[in-house]
């Protein structure tokens, strides 16, 4: 530990018969010495128990919009409180945020906030949200669930943006807290999991199950499609129809476009096409809500009535362009329900928080 952390008890381990002591968080069961710290860097063996290093600490703090997690059917309009902290449970190589995920430096946690500092300074700075991002905040569920606690205290809603490898009894903690989720499904296959995240597949099917089925947490779901690698046209079909057969054809689904990064600078960026042909074989398979992101596609962004085809929230990137939605959530044409969570206006104040990103300073 270096001088600069602090350690805070971890929860969901057990001590094995030689000694060891296992990280029960997620499905990699790190076995450790003391000393030792997990694949995630964060959680470390410390007298005998798992202790989290990054509690009250953070890499920073930015008002955004809602629609950049991405969530589009959650409070349209709205805007979020985001943070994260660092380190991370998979080894993607084509990370987008690598420089806080794989980070070893605990000094780059420069912003120290408590839980209710955090859920204070949403209310103070008028966010409807506080979203546990930019690394996968289920590695620092202990700081996140205290925090998600303090926000409904306060009136302010949850949102964990994470790749849902987690194991399910924290997972219950973890999403009992939460209002919405964005879900990354990396791939739809054990081998991309274990050859690009040193992970595997089932795990974070079993978590988007959980979730849609057993929680009150809003689901949508992120796939970064990366060229040569998971945007083959048939894996895209069966991931769609899994999750219309196993979920329900109103989780929305992202396709979002790569860009090279990390240690797959290599790769070219996806082709716009790519994303287009992805979201109509999503559509085909029977889903109501497909989108693209990171590409300039008003009509990917835009969310449609799945009974009257009628354009009824349009986006251009994350600003709203149009919104027509009835206080209900419902289309204003035929009546027809649209699964989210939507209010009778957009944002706090009836008009939309747009494309700003605010940095924000947290005092302890």
């Amino acid at each position: 530990m270096s001088p600069s952390e602090t350690l805070h008890p971890g929860r969901w381990w057990h001590t094995l018969p030689d000694g060891r002591v296992q990280c029960d968080l997620c499905p990699r069961d790190c076995q450790l010495h003391e000393g030792q710290r997990g694949a995630c860097f964060v959680r470390q063996r410390v007298n005998d128990a798992i202790q989290l290093t990054t509690y009250g600490r953070s890499s920073g703090f930015c008002i955004d919009p809602i629609e950049k997690k991405p969530l589009n059917h959650f409070y349209p309009g709205s805007s979020i409180l985001s943070f994260g902290t660092a380190g991370c449970n998979l080894s993607c190589k084509f990370c987008q945020n690598w420089d806080i995920s794989k980070s070893k430096d605990m000094d780059r946690l420069m912003d120290e906030a408590s839980p209710q500092a955090i859920a204070s300074a949403a209310r103070r700075n008028r966010a409807d949200a506080v979203a546990y991002t930019y690394n996968d905040p289920v590695i620092f569920a202990e700081y996140a669930i205290d925090t998600a606690l303090a926000c409904h205290e306060q009136g302010i809603r949850n949102v964990a943006v994470t790749a849902g490898y987690i194991h399910a009894e924290p997972a219950r903690e973890f999403f009992a807290v939460m209002d919405a989720a964005n879900v990354d499904l990396k791939a739809f296959t054990d081998y991309f999991y274990h050859k690009l995240c040193v992970a595997h597949l089932q795990p974070v099917l079993d978590t988007l199950a959980y979730i849609h089925h057993e929680t009150d947490c809003w689901l949508e779901i992120t796939t970064l499609l990366i060229p040569g690698h998971n945007d083959n046209p048939d894996e895209i079909k069966e991931l769609a129809t899994w999750v219309e057969r196993e979920l329900s054809p109103e989780v929305p689904l992202h396709f979002s476009a790569f860009h090279p990064d990390w240690k797959m600078a290599d790769i070219p960026p996806t082709p716009p096409a790519t994303l287009s042909l992805a979201r109509s074989i999503a559509i085909d398979a029977g889903l109501h809500y497909v989108y693209t992101g990171n590409v300039h596609d008003s009509e990917g962004g835009t969310t449609f009535c799945p009974n009257c085809d009628a354009a009824l929230i349009v986006r251009d990137w994350y600003d709203i362009r149009r919104y027509e939605l009835g206080p209900d959530g419902s289309c204003p044409h035929c009546r027809t329900a649209i699964a989210g969570r939507f209010g009778p206006a957009l944002g706090h104040d009836g008009s939309a928080f747009g494309a700003r990103r605010i940095p924000i300073r947290i005092a302890p």
